[in-house]
């Protein structure tokens, strides 16, 4: 063991003389705040300083922890210096912070070095410096075996150190096994330094014990560091190795090849790693059945692996396996344990289904539909409800028109062969067909294409059945021209039996007949005309006139077809006009655009040719012309200047035979731009036009009307109103400005006009429109406005329209009114600027 402290500098000598008269003042009744320690004033990296008390503040502290990082501080209060330290003749102090986390309480205790040369006390009357030596505070290196079986307690080691020549030195250790758990596992000879174990230890349950070895004098001085000392527990085979597994179980695929590999054990050992004692081997002991050998195991790994390929599921579907796993390698001395492996041979399709049989016979009656005729079975060894075992069925010849189909039945597995598709025994009395299987999962081993598939032969034979009438095809026409007599007789619908190949006995009936056109034979199955056909009409598709048709024979049975009746064209249509009615806007054209059609078929219909029809009217051609277009359309136009109106134009079209038809035309002359303008605006030039008012005009009339209420009420409520007021004017003259207006615009002249509305004022009454304010008439269809200027006054008369007002003042004298007329302009400039003043007060104001 090393020496825990080396030589230092080269005044360490006089450092070590020094430190011998160290001396060490305590306070007892104040211990946790302040020490003071007398050391040299030079001082060596990790030298003992000195030692405090630190149980006198706590029983025990979870941190001790130093301020000054030149200084360390150990857990018995022993502090060392942790780097070169020259005090000089200053005093140095630093704090010891000791911290409890159980109560979370924290004290502090300041140390503080004074040089030695100021105070120093003796302590021991002997003590004298030395001059220390080199000396050695080394441990032997330490070990016990585990489960040692003593005698206990069991000698160790010595420890010791060489102060122990100067000094008597008594020894201690700390650490777990001494004064933490595994309590009292070791201790120390005071003296001898012995060092001694009390009881087995187990390895797996502590690997190393690390423990403090402390020396110190009687007086409780600390010439050592404290020396750490290491005691490791040997190990001894003393566990036996335990897979991980009590039963292992794989799967491995039958016809693998060698050296697959089928899976891995494993196993724990807890004594020491990497030793012998934990060298691990695996083997395989036994192997159910025994025969042949198809397994190994890897040693060291414990890879289980084929080592045959003669694996069949079909024969051995499981193995088992004993296995073994052994320490020290293997040897024979070595623990041991044992666990099963058990082994399933999963499935491969290394078998072909085959057919029970290798030829089938079935029959079925014709004409019938979705029936299951015949079910084939199959054998496969491979694992069942698996993929290798399921099979699929397949029709390899004989089934071209596509009447067959054959599907698994995936319960049983058998084939189930089925008709999709009616057979006719008259067309085919058997059908043979070869089928063939094979499984979902694709064939395992190399073969060829023929080898892995199982075929069989099927012979369906068809029955016969009496069948009834056949109406093939379904659709049968016959031409006639349209517009023959009633009473003409055709060929009409045909059924026949399907196995005479015949007509006899079978009836016809009619089902359907839109129009009601033709009747049918009951017998024979042909048609009469019964009333006009027409092949214009709406019934009429293309031409043709569709009727339905029911056959049936002797014993009931029926099919139903159709009757096509291709109706021929006849010239029997003449061109119309469709569009009745023509716009013609008069001041942007002269003419309208006609266009005629013909229901008739295209060879008895254009080219037309238009004409006027003049026997109506002989100023037709006067004041109308045609001018063709194309083959179906012409132009229309007006000869004379014609007012604008309403005119009836009867125009004739003939067709490419002469065929004609007089289509009567109204047109529409108009004062317009587009025809909608014609047919939505009323034109007084037309002269029949009607007035319609709309939504937003008859609105703005109700509203208008609700105004004159209004306008006229304030009138009656403002007349009201003056009548009760003690002083019409007030007194100030910019306030006097009252108007009454019911114009936006004014004329130049406002006359008062007498009425029968009467105003009163105090002392003073007179009549007319004027009121307290001036009075406003329309003249000629403008209107005045009349304003009154001056104090409180009031009218005196009206004396009629035209004429000069005067009036009298309401203090006595007489004044006169300039004029009593004034533009609108002025009074606008005049009254704007007050109409937001509130300081007229019981005056009505009326605003239009």
């Amino acid at each position: 063991m090393a020496s825990a402290r080396p030589a230092r500098s080269r005044s360490g000598a006089q450092c070590w003389q020094l430190l011998l008269t160290l001396s060490i003042l305590t306070f007892a009744c104040d211990a946790c705040k302040k020490v003071i320690l007398h050391v040299p004033s030079q001082l060596d990296a990790e030298k003992f300083v000195g030692r405090v008390n630190l149980k006198e503040c706590f029983q025990s502290a979870n941190l001790i922890h130093s301020s000054d990082p030149d200084f360390q501080i150990l857990e018995d209060g022993s502090i060392y210096a942790t780097n070169a330290i020259l005090l000089s003749s200053e005093e140095r102090s630093f704090t010891i912070l000791l911290y409890n986390t159980e109560n979370h309480e924290e004290r502090k205790l300041h140390v503080l070095l004074q040089h030695q040369t100021k105070v120093l006390k003796k302590r021991h009357s002997k003590e004298k410096v030395l001059r220390r030596a080199k000396r050695r505070w080394a441990p032997i290196p330490c070990s016990m075996q585990e489960n040692s079986l003593g005698p206990f307690p069991l000698f160790l080691q010595q420890i010791q150190s060489d102060t122990a020549q100067n000094y008597t030195i008594f020894y201690s250790i700390r650490g777990p096994g001494v004064d933490r758990e595994p309590m009292n596992l070791f201790y120390v000879e005071r003296d001898t330094g012995n060092l001694y174990c009390t009881r087995p230890v187990d390895r797996e349950e502590y690997e190393s014990f690390e423990l403090i070895a402390f020396a110190t004098t009687p007086d409780g001085y600390t010439p050592e560091l404290p020396l750490p000392l290491l005691i490791r527990i040997e190990d001894e085979n003393d566990n036996y190795p335990i897979f991980t597994e009590t039963t292992y179980v794989f799967t491995v695929s039958e016809n693998c090849r060698v050296g697959s590999t089928v899976g891995q054990v494993c196993a724990t050992d807890k004594d020491e790693p990497d030793t012998m004692h934990t060298r691990l081997k695996y083997s395989i002991i036994e192997q159910l059945p025994a025969y042949p050998t198809l397994f190994s195991m890897h040693p060291t790994t414990g890879v289980i692996t084929t080592s045959s390929s003669q694996l069949d599921r079909e024969l051995i579907d499981k193995y088992q396996l004993k296995i073994k796993v052994q320490d020290m390698g293997g040897q024979y001395f070595g623990l041991q344990t044992t666990s099963t492996c058990i082994i399933n041979i999963g499935d491969a399709n290394d078998n072909l289904p085959t057919f029970t049989r290798t030829s089938y016979v079935t029959s079925v009656e014709e004409n019938t539909v979705d029936v299951e005729i015949l079910r084939v079975t199959v054998e496969d060894k491979d694992l069942m409800n698996t993929a290798n075992w399921r099979a699929n069925y397949t029709i390899l010849k004989g089934n071209e028109n596509g009447n067959f189909k054959i599907v698994t039945d995936p319960k049983t597995n058998e084939g189930v062969l089925c008709v999709v598709k009616p057979l006719n025994y008259e067309e085919r009395e058997q059908v043979n067909l070869q089928i063939g299987v094979v499984n979902e999962a694709p064939y395992s081993k190399e073969a060829s294409s023929q080898s892995i598939m199982s075929t069989a032969t099927v012979t369906v034979n068809v029955k016969n059945q009496d069948e009834g009438p056949e109406c093939s095809p379904l659709v049968q026409t016959v031409q006639i021209k349209e517009n023959v007599p009633v009473g003409t007789k055709s060929r009409g619908y045909k059924a026949y039996d399907p196995e005479t190949r015949s007509s006899s006995g079978i009836r016809y009936k009619k089902l359907t007949d839109p129009k009601g056109w033709v009747t049918i034979n009951e017998n024979e199955g042909s048609i009469t005309v019964f009333r006009n056909l027409d092949r214009e009409a709406e019934s009429v598709r293309g031409g043709i006139y569709n009727i339905t048709i029911l056959a049936s024979d002797k014993d009931g049975r029926t099919c139903t077809g159709t009757l096509g009746i291709i109706l021929e064209d006849v010239n029997d249509n003449g061109p119309v006009i469709p569009k009745r009615t023509v716009v013609i806007c008069k001041p942007v054209l002269a003419s309208a655009d006609i266009v005629a059609v013909d229901p008739d078929e295209p060879a008895n219909g254009p080219p037309f040719d238009f004409s006027l029809d003049s026997d109506a009217d002989s100023d037709i051609e006067r004041k109308w012309r045609l001018k063709k277009i194309n083959d179906t359309a012409a132009r229309l136009f007006f000869q004379e200047d014609l007012p604008f109106g309403t005119y009836q134009v009867p125009v004739r079209v003939t067709d490419r035979h002469g065929v004609s038809l007089i289509t009567p035309l109204t047109v529409k002359l108009c004062d317009c731009v587009t025809e909608n303008d014609c047919t939505l605006r009323t034109d007084p030039r037309i002269g029949h036009g009607e007035v319609r008012l709309g939504k937003w005009a008859i609105l703005a009339i109700l509203l208008g009307i609700a105004l004159l209420f209004c306008i006229l009420f304030t009138l009656v409520c403002g007349g009201t109103g003056v009548a009760k007021q003690p002083k019409v004017f007030p007194d100030d003259l910019a306030q006097q400005n009252l108007i009454v207006s019911n114009t936006e615009a004014p004329g130049d002249d406002k006359i008062c006009s007498t009425n029968g509305f009467t105003t009163h004022t105090a002392g003073c009454s007179a009549q007319g429109i004027c009121g307290t304010m001036g009075s406003g008439v329309k003249n000629g269809g403008q209107e005045t406005i009349e304003m009154v200027k001056g104090g409180h006054q009031t009218m005196d008369s009206c004396r009629g329209t035209g004429h000069h007002h005067t009036l009298d003042s309401c203090r006595g004298g007489p004044v006169e009114v300039d004029n009593c007329r004034y533009t609108y302009s002025e009074w606008h400039n005049y009254t704007q600027p007050r109409l937001g003043e509130e300081s007229i007060r019981g005056h009505t104001l009326i605003k239009n």
